[in-house]
């Protein structure tokens, strides 16, 4: 009986832990995945040398994306996504600085290169 509840508290113990970030390498990247307390991912990108590099993704509860965004050694550029309800707000950096923001609806037609 005693080893019953023993184990069962270790079970519950560990559903209560919250889901440690799992560091991958990728090449010269160190691909980052950050979780939820229920193990879903929260976000997702790689580093270079420490600092942000390349494609981020992040995610709600749900599974659902949030954002896209992307780094160049640490400084954000490109078109970076925010998907706000049935709305995306597309922003456009240049060497860390804003260059446009622009409201997109959800039911346009927009390609995004994920590679």
């Amino acid at each position: 009986m005693i080893a019953a509840l023993m184990m069962l508290s270790g079970a519950v113990v560990a559903q209560n832990e919250v889901k440690k970030p799992v560091f991958e390498k990728q090449g010269d990247l160190i691909k980052g995945t950050y979780y939820y307390e229920d193990g879903n991912i929260r976000q997702e990108g790689t580093y270079k040398n420490g600092e942000l590099h390349g494609k981020w993704v992040s995610y709600d509860e749900k599974g659902e994306k949030t954002a896209f965004a992307e780094y160049n050694d640490g400084e954000k550029v490109g078109t970076w996504l925010f998907w706000e309800g049935n709305k995306i707000k597309q922003v456009e950096y240049k060497s860390n600085q804003i260059v446009s923001v622009d409201n997109i609806s959800s039911t346009s037609s927009l390609a995004i290169n994920e590679e």
